[in-house]
């Protein structure tokens, strides 16, 4: 894989003039000339297409379609057979004690985590695939500039592209609504002759989670059929060559010591610096998420403060609407238990029940989930900027950069993508122990909608959206150490600091110069950079510039 060390011609370097521009934009207007030891043939193994990744991509679209077609098939023949609030029951054990109750509702919590946990497989699936074309469609438009992107946050032009502003609201709405209904389908039910109760799945709640992760398929799906695909791999290392290799970047090596906050700095020359900048200053949209996590947490607390407040002012004059139990370390729990009466909640019970009820219940679960998934979804932009950048700065270690890895790697080996992978369902799991919709169900039938909200409960995810937070915070505010410039997945500054590509890359210093030294990547490890030194672009970088300046001028 690795690419001939020539330099391009005049015309081809000519002709990558605009797509730096368009890319770069009033960025880097100054450095524009590329030495960078790649042509643009046609090779495919230029860059990783990273075909693996796509095939695992449709399999997991695959099992989320297969998932979606048989929640919407078990809610229909629920709603068939017992109606619109209907229930299938399974799991049927004998309640004579508090003990079995607690067993009951223990079950009800781990099947509640299990759909939290398919549900969040099932959209990482189809984010992935939404990912890489959004990502490709932005490049085509010359509008991509790092490799992470907000995914449902940016959209391309035209309101009737998969990738648009309309579908990308469409697909919000629609990863709101697969959390909420995971909160919602599992209940319990109980027999009207006997002492026993069981699991059971409300038909409703069950068919629209299979109709918005299959319309959530649908979109991705389309979304990649509207555009080319250069590269499946999340590596942006494949990106940039892939980029670079069509000719929609176009390298600046003369800045090969410019880290990506550098980008508006006047001129190119530059010494090493001993402390990059951190990720709170190269990418301004993790500013904008680590600003969102903090205001997820304060309306969190706000919101139990705001039920303790309610729950002290009514509670002795309205006992029907409260529990009778005060918030005490005594009855603080993880796992609520509203039937023995030990919790501290306030409680809203529907007039009536049908389908207007059930269609109130998912506004306002959803209105107040909503906050929270999409909170986590932005979380992702953090985790894989860190990602990105991890993998850049091992081109200064002793194994060098890898440039092809296992499509599995970046969410299993890299700690921050393996945090959040965890913690989606997990906190989605504690907000369905916040906010309960207490609906029992006799002999199949639900006999009734309320709406809790647990006291505990919501201070415990309120602690861990806290811990979550600070976790996010000292990480997009950790600034990486060593002369090795900064890039955070930013394409333009990783083509100006890759100046050979190979499948193992060290990075280091190549050259030295009067008055500039030149630093770079090589197939074989590197010194180190010289901390006294300026670093510009190499001597055939200034030749081929001064050469392509007289041509063009």
């Amino acid at each position: 894989m690795t690419v001939p060390s020539k330099p391009t011609d005049e015309s081809s370097h000519a002709s990558g003039f605009l797509a730096y521009d368009a890319l770069s934009g009033d960025q880097d207007s100054g450095s524009i000339i590329s030495d960078a030891k790649f042509t643009a043939d046609t090779r495919t193994d230029f860059y990783d297409r990273s075909l693996t990744s796509r095939r695992y991509a449709l399999v997991g679209v695959a099992c989320s379609s297969i998932f979606s077609c048989l929640c919407i098939v078990a809610g229909i023949v629920t709603l068939a057979s017992h109606g619109v609030m209907g229930v299938t029951t399974f799991n049927e054990i004998s309640i004579e004690t508090d003990h079995d109750q607690t067993q009951l509702d223990l079950r009800r919590g781990i099947l509640a985590l299990a759909f939290n946990l398919i549900v969040t497989f099932c959209t990482e699936s189809i984010g992935f695939v939404h990912g890489m074309s959004l990502r490709s469609a932005l490049a085509s438009e010359s509008r991509l500039r790092f490799n992470t992107n907000l995914r449902l946050l940016t959209a391309t032009r035209g309101w009737r592209n998969p990738n648009g502003t309309l579908l990308n609201s469409i697909s919000a709405v629609l990863l709101i609504l697969s959390y909420s209904s995971a909160s919602l389908v599992v209940c319990n039910d109980y027999s009207a002759t006997s002492i026993k109760g069981g699991v059971a799945l409300a038909g409703l709640p069950l068919l629209i989670l299979g109709v918005a992760l299959l319309l959530q398929v649908i979109i991705a799906l389309s979304g990649m059929r509207a555009v080319t695909i250069l590269t499946w791999s999340s590596s942006p290392f494949d990106l940039t060559a892939a980029l670079v290799h069509h000719t929609q970047l176009t390298p600046a090596t003369s800045r090969c010591m410019r880290c990506v906050s550098a980008l508006e700095v006047f001129g190119d020359p530059a010494r090493p610096s001993e402390i990059q900048p951190s990720a709170w200053h190269a990418h301004p949209s993790i500013r904008k998420v680590v600003i969102s996590l903090w205001g997820i947490v304060a309306a969190c607390a706000g919101w139990a403060a705001l039920v303790m407040y309610f729950w002290g002012k009514y509670a002795i004059s309205i006992t029907w609407f409260w529990s009778a139990v005060a918030l005490t370390t005594q009855t603080w729990s993880f796992i609520p238990n509203i039937q023995n009466g030990s919790s501290n909640y306030i409680v809203y019970f529907m007039p009536g029940i049908g389908i207007q009820w059930w269609i109130l219940v998912f506004v306002t679960v959803a209105v107040v989930q909503g906050p929270l998934t999409l909170g986590l979804h932005c979380s992702e932009l953090i985790a894989n900027v860190i990602r990105d950048e991890r993998q850049w700065r091992c081109a200064t270690k002793k194994k060098g950069l890898k440039t092809v890895t296992n499509p599995a790697t970046p969410i299993f080996t890299h700690p921050i993508c393996l945090v959040l992978f965890v913690a989606k369902p997990f906190l989605h799991w504690m907000f369905g122990l916040s906010f309960i919709l207490y609906n029992p169900a006799e002999d199949g039938q639900l006999s009734g909608l309320a709406l809790y909200m647990l006291t505990a409960q919501i201070w415990n995810l309120c602690i861990a959206l806290f811990i979550f937070a600070c976790f996010f915070t000292f990480v997009a505010l950790r600034r990486p150490r060593g002369p090795q410039p900064a890039a955070y997945g930013h394409l333009q500054t990783l083509a100006n600091l890759v100046d050979e590509w190979s499948p193992v890359m060290w990075w280091g210093h190549k050259e030295d110069g009067i008055p500039y030294c030149h630093a770079g990547t090589s197939d074989h490890p590197l010194p180190d950079v010289k901390m006294d030194c300026v670093y510009s672009g190499s001597s055939a970088g200034s030749l081929l510039e001064r050469g392509a300046i007289s041509t063009l001028g």
